[in-house]
């Protein structure tokens, strides 16, 4: 890898790092909400309400992670010269 790109990759992976962990801590608080929300909901419109919010954080989780990933990958596929 280029000396010139090594920064600018430590930088992204530093930033990668934190936004996982972040939404990692958020979404696993925001599940048990939801989770709890869902057994606890008497009305069927709140629960169908929770169920919604649990998939909207998992697909949010996924997202993360497979943003991070694509990072690796372009940084990765930089030549080397």
């Amino acid at each position: 890898m280029p000396e010139a790109v090594q920064p600018i990759q430590d930088i992204l992976n530093r930033w990668i790092l934190i936004g996982q962990a972040l939404v990692g801590s958020v979404g696993a608080l925001a599940f048990v909400v939801a989770f709890l929300w869902k057994m606890l909901a008497v009305q069927p419109q709140s629960v169908l309400q929770a169920k919604q919010w649990i998939q909207r954080i998992v697909i949010g989780t996924i997202g993360v992670e497979m943003a991070g990933t694509l990072v690796h990958v372009l940084t990765g596929s930089v030549p080397t010269h």
